[in-house]
C-alpha cells in the first residue's frame, strides 16, 4: 500500500511515527506525503489542549477529502481519550497510544476487510514500556531515543495521564543498545525524549535514577552528542549536576518545566515544587556548566491567575535569566479540574501573553549576545535563508556563509546575532 502519516504533538508521537514508518517500510509499503493521494492514512493525534483536538479532526476531514475511498487510521492521544469524538469522524480505525506494531496490523485488516475497527484498551492498566526502534529513515542527523511512557504526576490543566498511562521505562541495557546501534547508522545526536523523563526508573528494580541512564547512553554514544528532553525541577539535584557536568557529549541545555513563577498559581496547577525549589535547580545547574542553556514553558493566564501572580511570574522569569520560552496563554482542557475553575477573560491573557512574549524574547536576546565570541561545535542541518544552519551544543540556531555542510560537526566562532539567530565563521 501507498500509506501516508501526519503527526500532531510532541516529541514522543514524532518518535512513535519514526517507529511506524520503519516497519511500514519493513513490511513492504511505500511512504508517500499527506497531500498526496495514499491507499491510507494514518493521522497520530494530540490531545494535549482543545485546539489539539480541532487539529487533529481537521487533519482527518483533509485525508477523507484528498482520497475518499483511502483507509482513514487514527491513532494517538485524541483517540484515546475522546473516543466517541473520533467515531463521528468517518474513519476506518481507531486506535491509541498503546502497541504501535498491532496498530499496523489492523492497518493492514481493515485495508483488506474493508470492515471498520476500534481498538482501544484501559491506559491506567498498562505496566509495559513498549519498545520500539529508534531513527527515521533519511538521512537524519538527529534521533530520538524514546525511554519513558506515561505519567502521575496529574497537573489539574493536563489530560496525558489518562491519554498514556502510568510510567513505564526503557530498560537501561535495551536504551545502551539502542543508542550503539544508532551510533553506527551515522547519527550525530540523540535526544533523550519520553512523555515524563525525570521519572524514568521509578518502575524499574532498584529504582535507578535518570542520571544512570544518561552515563550509560552517553557511555555508548562515544562521538554522538547526548541531548535531554524535558525535565522537572526535582531531577536537579547537586548529584545530578556534578556527574552530568563530567560528560563531554552531553549538551549544556536543560528545558526545565516550569509553567509559572508564582508559587500560588503552582498550587492550583497541583505542581510539586515551588518557586524556591525551582529557583535552587537553575542556580546549580548554573553552577556547574559554562553559561548552560536553561529554557522552559510558561502558561499564561492560568484559571484565578491575578495582575499580580502574573508579575510575580515575571520578576521570577527574570531572576532566572532563561535563553528562551515557549510562551502558552492557557487553553482549556475539558475533563481536567483546570476547566471548572474561574477562567481568566481571554483578552486579559492575550494581553499577559503578549507581555510575557516581550519578556521571553529580551532574554533571548541577552543570551545570545552572551555567546558573540565564543567557538561551538555547531550540527549542521540545512540551507535556510541564504545561510547554512545548524544547532550549537546549547541549542541555539547558528547560520554560517557556506554548502554542504549536511550531517557535519564544525566549530564555529560566533561573530553576532540577529534574526533570533547566532551567525558565525567556520573557525578550521
Amino acid at each position: 500500500m501507498k500509506i501516508a502519516i501526519y503527526t500532531l504533538g510532541c516529541k514522543v508521537n514524532q518518535y512513535e511515527t519514526q517507529a511506524m514508518e520503519r516497519e511500514l517500510v519493513a513490511r513492504g509499503h511505500t511512504l508517500a506525503s499527506f497531500e498526496e493521494a495514499a491507499n491510507a492514512y494514518i493521522i497520530n493525534t494530540c490531545t494535549v489542549t482543545a485546539v489539539s483536538d480541532k487539529k487533529s479532526r481537521q487533519m482527518v476531514r483533509r485525508a477523507r477529502k484528498n482520497a475518499p475511498d483511502a483507509v482513514i487510521a487514527v491513532c494517538g492521544c485524541y483517540p484515546q481519550t475522546h473516543p466517541e469524538d473520533v467515531k463521528g469522524l468517518d474513519v476506518d480505525l481507531i486506535a491509541g497510544t498503546g502497541d504501535r506494531m498491532k496498530f499496523l496490523d489492523l492497518l493492514e485488516s481493515a485495508a483488506r476487510e474493508k470492515e471498520p475497527i476500534i481498538s482501544l484498551d484501559e491506559t491506567l492498566r498498562r505496566r509495559e514500556f513498549e519498545t520500539l526502534p529508534a531513527g527515521g529513515l533519511s538521512a537524519r542527523t538527529r534521533a530520538m531515543l524514546k525511554v519513558e511512557d506515561g505519567c502521575a504526576n496529574f497537573c489539574s490543566y493536563c489530560i496525558i495521564p489518562y491519554a498514556r498511562g502510568p510510567v513505564r521505562s526503557l530498560d537501561m541495557g535495551a536504551a545502551a543498545a539502542e543508542t550503539r546501534r544508532l551510533r553506527e547508522e551515522g547519527y550525530r545526536e540523540i535526544v533523550v525524549t519520553g512523555i515524563e523523563i525525570s521519572s524514568w526508573g521509578r518502575d524499574l528494580p532498584g529504582r535507578p535514577a535518570l542520571i544512570d541512564l544518561l552515563e550509560a547512553v552517553c557511555r555508548e554514544a562515544g562521538l554522538m552528542r547526548v541531548r535531554l528532553g524535558s525535565l522537572e525541577p526535582r531531577t536537579i539535584t547537586e548529584d545530578f549536576c556534578r556527574r552530568a557536568a563530567s560528560l563531554p557529549n552531553l549538551c549544556p541545555h536543560f528545558h526545565l518545566s516550569m509553567q509559572s513563577g508564582c508559587d500560588a498559581t503552582l498550587r492550583r496547577m497541583n505542581r510539586r515544587y515551588g518557586t524556591a525549589r525551582y529557583k535552587e535547580s537553575v542556580d546549580l545547574l548554573n553552577a556547574f556548566f559554562n553559561r548552560p542553556a536553561v529554557t522552559t514553558d510558561w502558561i499564561v493566564g492560568f484559571p484565578g491567575e491575578t495582575e499580580e501572580e502574573f508579575a510575580a511570574t515575571l520578576a521570577f522569569v527574570r531572576s532566572c535569566g532563561f535563553a528562551e520560552m515557549h510562551i502558552f496563554p492557557y487553553s482549556i482542557r475539558p475533563g481536567t479540574p483546570a476547566a471548572e475553575m474561574e477562567q481568566v477573560p481571554k483578552p486579559v491573557k492575550e494581553a499577559r501573553a503578549a507581555r510575557a512574549a516581550a519578556a521571553a524574547e529580551e532574554l533571548h536576546r541577552a543570551y545570545l549576545a552572551g555567546c558573540i565570541g565564543e567557538v561551538y561545535e555547531v550540527l549542521f542541518e540545512q540551507p535556510s535563508n541564504g545561510l547554512y544552519q545548524g544547532h550549537a551544543p546549547n541549542y541555539m540556531c547558528v547560520g554560517v556563509q557556506g554548502d554542504g555542510l549536511h550531517n557535519q560537526l564544525i566549530p564555529v566562532r560566533i561573530t553576532g546575532a540577529a534574526d533570533g539567530i547566532l551567525r558565525g565563521e567556520i573557525a578550521v
